[in-house]
């Protein structure tokens, strides 16, 4: 058995180290090595996810150990990773997987989308800890609660209009102070579908030539708002994502085959667009709304 081992930290930043492992190995069976594990944001549980997913479709569903911290297992219960978790890797011998405990610190549950009624339901859930995290804790205007709710939408909606496969979504609000000195919300998207150059290959590649390739595709959804559809007005989903979280001075990125396209704020260091990264089939996305106060945020 081929053993992947989880590092202590697994977020958006160093989600890549997952996505080698995975890559580089063969059709065997395989145990995903989570004892270690410290810390893990709605990102790494998404990817860890969709690595198991991954690893079982090449044939034996994976085994997973879970983490020694039993702090770290709570939270993976009350965040729905373990009821999600059981549903793609078989039980480690040492230790079953437990039913998630609903609890109210976290803002949205892992939860699969497959359909429209899926995204309604999300955002419904979701309404009244938005509220409170967006007033509370980040210290956004009432209205906010709205426009996050139509950011949550979209995200969802993306997962079913280019994907053609099952999705998730996660979010949740967490005190970075060391790391940028102030809350922050971070929304996670992630889904084994077509991705986005295979989604809009058919209608787009003959336009961009020799320069067709995933970080072109990403381009073209991200910075243009082209769509796989051709009904004007159609695409504008992502548009309208980068322009309110751009207004809440937050990061948004797309992660899609072996490219990552970004809008970085001031406070962030990540690249706008990174390429030859490690294949990912299908798209991630990361959205993290930083708590408004006078003063900028140092760099994380």
């Amino acid at each position: 058995m081929r053993v992947i081992e989880i590092p202590s930290s697994l977020d958006y930043r160093n989600i890549e180290t997952l996505y080698g492992a995975v890559e580089a190995g063969d059709t065997g069976p395989v145990l995903f090595d989570a004892r270690r594990l410290a810390w893990i944001d709605p990102n790494g549980m998404l990817a860890l996810l969709a690595a198991g997913r991954v690893s079982a479709q090449r044939g034996t569903p994976p085994r997973l150990s879970p983490p020694r911290r039993r702090e770290v297992r709570g939270y993976l219960d009350r965040m729905g990773f373990t009821r999600a978790a059981a549903e793609i890797f078989s039980p480690s011998r040492r230790q079953t997987l437990r039913r998630p405990q609903r609890a109210s610190d976290v803002l949205l549950e892992i939860t699969p989308i497959t359909t429209n009624s899926d995204v309604h339901e999300v955002v419904d859930r979701v309404q009244s800890r938005a509220g409170a995290i967006l007033s509370n804790t980040l210290r956004y205007p009432p209205a906010a609660v709205v426009q996050f709710s139509v950011i949550l939408s979209e995200v969802c909606q993306n997962i079913i209009e280019h994907a053609e496969g099952t999705g998730w979504v996660a979010a949740q609000s967490y005190n970075w102070t060391r790391r940028l000195g102030r809350h922050v919300a971070v929304i996670a998207v992630c889904d084994l579908g077509r991705g986005f150059r295979a989604s809009l290959e058919d209608e787009h590649s003959d336009r961009f030539g020799d320069r067709w390739g995933d970080a072109t595709a990403l381009e073209a959804a991200f910075l243009l708002g082209l769509t796989r559809f051709p009904d004007t007005g159609r695409g504008q989903g992502i548009q309208q994502i980068r322009k309110q979280v751009a207004r809440w001075n937050g990061l948004l990125s797309i992660r899609s085959g072996t490219a990552r396209i970004a809008d970085t704020p001031t406070w962030s260091r990540n690249p706008p667009l990174d390429e030859g990264l490690e294949h990912f089939p299908g798209a991630q996305i990361n959205i993290i709304l930083p708590e408004r106060t006078g003063e900028r945020p140092r760099a994380g």
